[in-house]
């Protein structure tokens, strides 16, 4: 649950919920890549989320959205970013979703049922839809988890074998009067068993997230206070899991979800904070029983644009294709400083720069990369909010400006993309018209320099991505 206005959990709300006695479970003897399973022909990553932008105006859209990635750590946008489909039940819009393959192979979508960041809105239901591909979302319907007036936030699923039943968790406030982790149990994402407590701390905890069956250990991940924490059980009984390791959080951190990687045995964990000016990050771990992470650079991962709240499961390379093929990827581009990975190229009041994302308009970090205005073998950066101006140097600062249509001004706004000057899998720009001169920043400010030392090899360097 993301972009809560609070600097720890959300305030609690003194509810009593009827609780069914729990039974014991036993643990699932397949490996889950996070709470769903992968399949064997399974070689990329799809990740849900919502979106909210710095204002929560342009660039907030509380509907499902899809990336699409090879590696789990750059992602691609589908639909250009937009929602692919939005509640019509509820309160008409969505958080936290979450993404399930089922035992039969075909999709489940769960999501918190609420628009916006109105706490007071208490939902005893969340969405649902099923998918068999991704492609298309059938099914719509609310699944009620509760009778009591409380809220029922980040739901995920897993399966259980020992039951032979789906178990859905979810955020809620019990008899003790703060969050815990609730339970209900169902076959069909239809109807659900009555609610249990799966995990209460004695202090709120909110965002659950599992990983299922590893080396004999089940593992809940979740926010405590502002840091993303963990419990493990070698059952997946209510009541059985007990907190262990090392916490992480940058910042004020929420939204957990952990997922293996696919070529190796590394685990990602991300994490978001919960505001809406808050970003992506992610730490790895090549074994969950150690409890310790450590944070990636943030040069070897791009989260999708305002994202919020993610969910990621497994699917194959036909999935992949089929994905793009039905969706399109975006047709921007957004380009990241490689020594200053948190900031991105943008125009501000016309002058170009790099600013730590997010940020808004968001839109100014947007570029069309052209054909060169004078040559196009180069390229040219369109703006996509002020598609009339194209990125040029003049006096060797790099500024916005509209295209006269001259022979000057079309050198001035074209570059030559080369291998990256501090790392060649990233990209350097070099000036059409002063060839000596690349594209760096200077005081976070762009400009085209003679580039020498290390320093300015790296001023230069920039990833083109999403």
């Amino acid at each position: 649950m993301s972009a809560t206005p609070f600097p720890g959990p959300r305030p609690s709300r003194r509810r009593f919920l009827g609780m069914a006695a729990a039974t014991p479970l036993a643990v699932s003897g397949t490996l889950a890549l996070g709470a769903g399973t992968a399949q064997a022909a399974d070689s990329a990553y799809v990740m849900c989320y919502f979106t909210e932008s710095t204002s929560l105006g342009e660039g907030t859209d509380y509907g499902l959205h899809l990336a699409v990635s090879t590696d789990a750590l750059d992602w691609t946008p589908l639909n250009q970013n937009n929602p692919l489909v939005t509640p019509t039940a509820g309160a008409l819009g969505l958080r936290d979703p979450f993404l399930l393959r089922k035992q039969d192979g075909t999709f489940v979508v769960l999501a918190t049922d609420l628009k916006g960041t109105d706490w007071s809105y208490n939902s005893r239901y969340i969405h649902v839809w099923d998918s068999t591909d991704l492609r298309s979302f059938t099914g719509y319907r609310r699944l009620k988890l509760h009778d009591m007036t409380t809220h029922s936030w980040a739901p995920e699923a897993f399966w259980d074998a020992g039951r032979g039943q789906y178990a859905v968790i979810y955020s809620s406030v019990d008899s003790s009067g703060h969050n815990v982790i609730m339970v209900n149990y169902t076959r069909d994402f239809a109807t659900a068993s009555a609610p249990q407590v799966f995990f209460d701390p004695g202090y709120d905890v909110i965002d659950g997230d599992m990983a299922v069956g590893v080396n004999g250990y089940n593992y809940l991940f979740f926010k405590k206070n502002q840091t993303l924490a963990a419990a493990r059980s070698t059952s997946l009984s209510p009541g059985s899991f007990s907190e262990f390791g090392t916490g992480v959080a940058h910042g004020g951190t929420e939204a957990p979800t952990v997922h293996k990687s696919l070529t190796s045995n590394t685990w990602y964990l991300w994490g978001d904070t919960y505001t809406p000016n808050g970003d992506f990050y992610a730490w790895r771990s090549t074994d969950l029983a150690s409890g310790t992470w450590t944070a990636l650079d943030q040069r070897t991962y791009t989260q999708p644009m305002n994202s919020k709240h993610c969910g990621i499961t497994t699917i194959s390379a036909t999935e992949y294709d089929n994905l793009i093929a039905r969706w399109g990827t975006p047709a921007w581009n957004r380009l990241k400083s490689y020594n200053h990975p948190a900031r991105y190229v943008r125009h501000s009041d016309y002058v170009g720069r790099i600013d730590t994302y997010p940020f808004d308009p968001y839109t100014d970090s947007l570029w069309k990369l052209v054909p060169g205005l004078t040559d196009g073998a180069g390229v040219s950066f369109q703006s996509v909010n002020y598609p009339t101006r194209h990125l040029r140097h003049y006096n060797y600062q790099l500024r916005l400006d509209v295209d006269d249509e001259t022979s000057t001004f079309a050198a001035d706004a074209t570059f030559y993309r080369t291998a990256g000057l501090a790392d060649s899998t990233w990209a350097s720009y070099r000036s059409y018209n002063n060839p000596t001169r690349y594209v760096r920043h200077s005081d976070y400010v762009l400009r085209i320099d003679p580039i020498s030392t290390a320093t300015e090899r790296e001023d230069a360097t920039f990833r083109v991505g999403h």
